[in-house]
């Protein structure tokens, strides 16, 4: 699954400690997340979008045969 959280960060201006201060989660939760390495729970993925503003299908999407 790739995302667009980098971008997102970067539209609202916030550091990846920053983001994950306002939903919660520790910044290496971040990291992991905007390298891959992390599939966030579906909570996790609507408090971003709720965050940004935006669907979760704007900043999520699935790749080839997952």
């Amino acid at each position: 699954m790739k995302n667009s959280i980098k971008v997102q960060r970067a539209i609202h201006d916030l550091t990846q400690a920053g983001l994950a201060e306002k939903i919660g989660v520790s910044r290496q939760t971040i990291n992991a997340m905007e390298k891959n390495k992390y599939v966030p729970s579906t909570v996790l993925a609507l408090k971003l979008a709720e965050l940004f503003k935006t669907a979760v299908e704007d900043i999520f999407q699935l790749e080839g045969n997952e």
